[in-house]
Order: structure tokens, then C-alpha cells, then sequence
């Protein structure tokens, strides 16, 4: 029989004032150690929400197809998706026509250190169509070169009224006098094919594009020494930051006959580098480095209304994983020079409606 509080085994009576105080400092660690992983959690989800919502709202939009209205080329046709109607929302699939424009906008001082001017205002300095077959496993990029000339449509101005029909306007001035709208309209009214979506990058978001991505490997046939676009560059493979890839797409006095056709083709080459980065760069592996390319990406951008959207931009990337610079076909809108004017551009016909016709 015990003579004491405790039982044989000491598993009863009062406990030791050392016992109680050593439960006490574990109950206060682990107290404090779900408190840290419940901060932590909270400042992680607000972290993921304040970049969302900062990179949404980076996007700059325009609503082109309440401008337009129906006045417009039809839609593509496409194949229903092959998903059953249970089946979590697939990515889309569908063939795709998008006006992808670079403009040398002179707004703030990053874009005039660039190259942008000093002046208000800005052109399309580069444009392109870019067609996504059905799949999205192949693309056809086609340039059309600024100076051809052609009738540029009447086009809806955002302070009311409309532009007059211009017959033998440079194909560049389209943006210049009516913006997105115009640009869009245009190139429709040249091609007659749908313009599913647009986006326009400028000089700045171009640069910090490339250099989140880690710059881009080119190779130039002959040394390039263009003045006005600041770019020194011996013949042979360079890796490019920003700065110098931007240079690149704006050099044209530097090379071949001098002429916007020859700068096409570094920009082309330009946009297959971009690719091959973007291959080799695991964006997924280093969320820093992704979200530096998401932000220099949005920034820069000014989208249709169909695209103003971090979700939509992400399942407009993530419809695209396949393709690569292997499976992208870049070429030119045919082209003579204008009768009325040698250092001018006309679209050759047939060959220039039969590429178009070919992307509806």
C-alpha cells in the first residue's frame, strides 16, 4: 500500500513543478509554431493574390469588336472540341488569326531612351499577322511591310465621328490616325480575314521582355552598323539583351538594300529566337523568373477586350505549349514596288490574295 499521494509506478497524485513547467513551454512552441505556419500561409495566398491582381491589372485594353460592329469578315469555322460536356474546360484549340503590332510609342521616358522620339503620338513600326492552325501545333507569322500602300478604310474615332477613306496611304498610318481600331480594321479590309484578337507591345515592353527571358541568341549573316538604331554588331551568333534585340528589330539602314524588307526579316528571326528561349528557359521552375517575364509581359501590353485578362492571356499561352520555332513559318506579304513610288510597296497579286486565303 502506498504511503504517499503517488501510486507504485508514480503515474497518480500531484505531478513535479519541473514536469508541468516543460509541457508548458511545448504547448507555448507548438501554440507559436501553428501561429507562424498560419502567417506564413495567409501572407503566401495574399502574396499570390496581390501579383494577380498587379499583373491583371497591367493589361491595357481595347473593346475593337464594339467599334467595328458587324461590319467585319467572318468568323473562322472550327471543329467542336472533342471533350465531352462533363470533362473539366478544356484549353481552346481552334484556328486563329491575331494582329500582333509593335509600336514606337514615345510615352514615358524609358521608350524615348529607346528609341521612341520625342514626340507625342506613335506608329505601328511593326505588324504582323499571326495564324494559329486548329491543334495550335503550327503557326504562320506573316509581315506586312509599313510602307505598302493601300486604301485605308474608313475607321470609328474614339471621340466620336469617323476617318475619311484614304486611297494610296502607307499602310502604318492606319494606326497613327485611328489607333487599334483602325489598324484592325484595315488589315481586315486588305486580307479579308478575321482578326481574332490584337495585341500591341512598345519599345520598352519589348526590351524588358527579352531581358527577363535572359536575352536571345541570333545569327546575322553580315555585320550590321546602323546609326540610327545604335546597333554594332560583327557577322555571327550573338546572345542579346534587350536593349541590343530591340535595336536589332529596328534596323534597316544597317543592312541590305536599306529598306524596311530587310529589317522584316530580323524581326521574323527575332520572334523564332524568342521561342527557342522561351523552350529552353523553364519559366515553371523559378517562380521569380516567371513572374519578372508575366510582369514585363503585361506591362507592355495593350490587348482586345477578348484578351484583357491575366486568365485569358494564361489559357491563350498554355493553348500554344506545343509550339516551337520548328513548327512556326515565317514569310512576308508579297510585295513589289509601287508604281507611283520607288521606295513604296504594293501587294503582289494573285500570290498576296492567295496567302491570305490560305489563313481563313
Amino acid at each position: 500500500m502506498s504511503v504517499s499521494g503517488e501510486d507504485e509506478h508514480g503515474g497518480g497524485g500531484a505531478e513535479t513543478p519541473g514536469a508541468g513547467r516543460q509541457r508548458s513551454r511545448r504547448a507555448r512552441l507548438f501554440r507559436a509554431a501553428g501561429i507562424a505556419l498560419g502567417c506564413a500561409l495567409v501572407v503566401s495566398l495574399a502574396g499570390a493574390g496581390w501579383a494577380y491582381w498587379h499583373l491583371n491589372q497591367n493589361i491595357k485594353s481595347v473593346d475593337i469588336d464594339s467599334a467595328l460592329g458587324d461590319d467585319r469578315p467572318a468568323k473562322s469555322m472550327t471543329t467542336p472540341s472533342p471533350y465531352g460536356a462533363a470533362s473539366p474546360s478544356p484549353l481552346p484549340s481552334g484556328a486563329l488569326n491575331i494582329l500582333v503590332l509593335g509600336s514606337d510609342s514615345r510615352d514615358g521616358k524609358r521608350n524615348k531612351e529607346l528609341g521612341g522620339g520625342s514626340s507625342g503620338g506613335a506608329r505601328s513600326d511593326t505588324a504582323m499577322v499571326i495564324h494559329l492552325d486548329e491543334g495550335r501545333t503550327k503557326a504562320t507569322v506573316v509581315s506586312i511591310p509599313r510602307d505598302t500602300l493601300v486604301t485605308r478604310p474608313s475607321c470609328p474615332r474614339e471621340s466620336g465621328g469617323s476617318t475619311s477613306v484614304s486611297y494610296g496611304a502607307m499602310f502604318n498610318t492606319a494606326y497613327s490616325v485611328g489607333g487599334p481600331v483602325c489598324a484592325v480594321k484595315t488589315v481586315e479590309s486588305m486580307t479579308n480575314v478575321r482578326m481574332d484578337h490584337y495585341i500591341e507591345i512598345d519599345f520598352a515592353g519589348f526590351a524588358d521582355l527579352v531581358d527577363a527571358l535572359g536575352g536571345v541568341t541570333v545569327t546575322t549573316d553580315e555585320d550590321i552598323s546602323d546609326e540610327d538604331s545604335h546597333l554594332e554588331l560583327d557577322a555571327g551568333t550573338h546572345h542579346l539583351d534587350g536593349t541590343k534585340a530591340l535595336a536589332l528589330a529596328r534596323t534597316r539602314h544597317g543592312i541590305g538594300d536599306q529598306s524596311d524588307l530587310g529589317r522584316i526579316g530580323l524581326q521574323q528571326q527575332l520572334v523564332k529566337a524568342l521561342l527557342d528561349q522561351v523552350d529552353t528557359t523553364n519559366l515553371l521552375t523559378s517562380p521569380t523568373r516567371l513572374y519578372r517575364v508575366a510582369d514585363a509581359l503585361t506591362d507592355s501590353l495593350t490587348t482586345d477586350t477578348g484578351l484583357n485578362s491575366l486568365t485569358e492571356l494564361m489559357s491563350l499561352g498554355q493553348s500554344l505549349k506545343s509550339l516551337s520555332s520548328a513548327t512556326t513559318e515565317t514569310v512576308m506579304m508579297p510585295v513589289v514596288p509601287a508604281p507611283s513610288d520607288p521606295n513604296r510597296v504594293v501587294a503582289n497579286e494573285p500570290e498576296a490574295s492567295e496567302l491570305w486565303e490560305s489563313l481563313r
